[in-house]
């Protein structure tokens, strides 16, 4: 194997690495972010782990943020629940933060 066959090896290891890491982080941000919209919302903590869940399998829906976007904003709505669509997003940046030093802590 040439140099340049390694470099290429370890290249596409470490991207794999990287995505595999931005998934667990977006995961770990998705369910902080749904015990965090179940606690505006009033919901037991069964509950709240149960709607946790709900928002992570919703980012399944499409690429990108906008599925989990939406499905908080309309459960806001639904439920009376004061937050901006700023205020939002703002949180899933800052629980984004919180969930990637988790895992980077953790692993």
């Amino acid at each position: 194997m040439t140099s340049m066959d390694q470099r290429e090896e370890a290249f596409e290891r470490k991207f794999a690495h990287d995505e595999e890491l931005r998934f667990k982080a977006t995961a770990r941000r998705n369910k902080l972010l749904g015990l965090w919209a179940a606690q505006k919302m009033g919901l037991s903590p069964e509950k709240a782990e149960e709607y946790a869940k709900e928002v992570v399998r919703a980012d399944f829906e499409e690429a990108g943020d906008e599925d989990v976007f939406r499905k908080i904003r309309a459960d806001f709505d639904a439920a009376k629940v004061e937050q901006s669509d700023h205020q939002i997003r703002r949180t899933m940046e800052e629980l984004l933060a919180v969930a990637a030093e988790q895992i980077k802590t953790a692993g």
